[in-house]
């Protein structure tokens, strides 16, 4: 039986003959390209091994741009946070326990590709604090801030409350200005969908502008349904959290897989990156970003881009496929998109100046690889307005190997451009090259 099961992940990692017809470029954009659905018996697995950088290796920055190591010997880093004292907080994260998640020789499998991309060790659990105390762009401080949490993801504050998403729950901590540790056991604010299934475990957070509320982003408990439509409840969805009572309801739903939740500056609109289904071809569906309407659905499972059946759902949801929203921009095929922050605040040269940096953690349904990198994309107006532009590149190496993968972004007290990166266990930091070159 294992030479059957190595026979078939032996199939499964050569693609089984599909591979994009498409170039990566025409998913982007408000208009992607969306061929028919290229279904096939096997689904493609075509997953870089994780690698690791080499001694004194980075990755490539734009014309204009710099990157230095922030921080380094991180346990898996996925998300990053900026305190208002400079401090930046680090989420060392990975999925906890999923008993019923993928069972079966599907469920082997995506264990096996998990692995071959550094994606399988155990969760941290813990939250950990960088600092920069003579501004020369690498920490020079490392403190544990919180430990024993439940895979926390999504961290917020509203004044001296510190939130944090665990996959199960958010929690409130206090928190003074400054502080390198916290000790106190935290209080529940509302429990988030979870389970034994749990398939999209990563839960994102953001607080609203005036402090009021939270948003909690909870991925689907599938691909596409499969673990039928009671397993879902909850889910594909972004949450509204009232801080102060800990009620919360739907705030937008349809969304296979939200992440980066973050607020545009000059609409004031809520922004998500989400992931899409697969095992539709290498060259569907594209991930997107998105704003976020009260009340929007979004298409997941029935439906993707709009009305876009997707037939391997039943039964379907006419009804429903009626109201899907058309998201506002595509990030490309398989990318799997996950961190997203707006240029308020950086201090980087033209074109990085009005517009949305994007961390894209890298493909495993496509043929080639897609993503691997970080893209800026231009807005004007409060709406994307342009091609993407890569930001970091280099993170898979000549021979296809990832050296790292980018997760997290988000801009720090000095303008500067923050990517955690979870196959590298690094933070980076992308600045000017005129800003690079003052720098000890």
């Amino acid at each position: 039986m294992r030479t059957k099961y190595v026979l078939l992940l032996t199939l499964l990692l050569a693609g089984c003959g599909e591979q994009a017809t498409q170039p990566i470029e025409s998913s982007y954009g408000k208009n992607p390209v969306l061929p028919a659905p290229n279904k096939t018996l096997l689904p493609t697995v075509n997953i870089a091994e994780a690698q690791g950088w080499p001694a004194g290796a980075t990755p490539v920055a734009a014309s204009g741009l710099a990157v230095r190591e922030f921080a380094g010997g991180l346990d898996h880093p996925r998300t990053v946070f900026v305190l208002p004292n400079g401090d930046v907080l680090v989420a060392e994260t990975n999925a906890p326990p999923k008993p019923d998640d993928a069972k079966g020789i599907k469920g082997w499998v995506m264990k096996k590709v998990q692995r071959r991309a550094g994606a399988a060790t155990p969760s941290a659990n813990r939250i950990t604090l960088l600092r920069d105390t003579d501004g020369d762009g690498v920490a020079d401080v490392k403190s544990v801030f919180l430990e024993n949490l439940n895979s926390p993801f999504g961290m917020a504050l509203i004044g001296q409350d510190f939130y944090v998403a665990n996959s199960d729950a958010v929690v409130r901590f206090p928190y003074q200005d400054g502080q390198l540790r916290i000790t106190v056991a935290g209080t529940k604010v509302t429990d988030l969908p979870a389970g034994t299934i749990n398939h999209h475990w990563t839960k994102d957070l953001t607080a609203s502008p005036d402090g009021t509320h939270l948003y909690a982003s909870v991925g689907s408990n599938s691909n596409v349904g499969e673990n039928g439509l009671p397993a879902e409840e909850g889910r594909a969805a972004i949450w509204e959290i009232d801080v102060k009572t800990g009620s919360k309801r739907i705030f937008a739903s349809g969304l296979r897989n939200p992440n980066g939740l973050c607020w545009e500056p000059a609409s004031g609109a809520l922004w998500a990156a989400v992931n899409e289904r697969d095992e539709l071809g290498s060259d569907l569906v594209p991930d997107y970003m998105t704003s976020v309407k009260d009340g929007g659905f979004y298409g997941w499972p029935f439906s993707y881009y709009g009305q876009h059946v997707d037939t391997r759902v039943s039964p379907q949801n006419p009804a429903l496929v009626a109201q899907a929203i058309v998201p506002d921009y595509a990030l490309g095929a398989h990318t799997a998109s996950l961190g997203l922050t707006f240029a308020k605040g950086a201090r980087l040269p033209a074109p990085f100046t009005d517009g949305a940096f994007v961390g894209q953690h890298g493909s495993w349904n496509r043929k080639p690889h897609s993503g691997y990198k970080v893209v800026f994309v231009p807005f004007a107006n409060g709406q994307p307005n342009g091609a993407p532009i890569d930001v970091l590149t280099g993170f898979l190496s000549k021979d296809d190997k990832a050296q790292g993968r980018p997760v997290g972004v988000a801009i720090d007290r000095s303008g500067g451009l923050l990517v955690a990166d979870d196959v590298g266990n690094k933070i980076w930091r992308v600045t000017g090259a005129s800003k690079a070159a003052q720098l000890p």
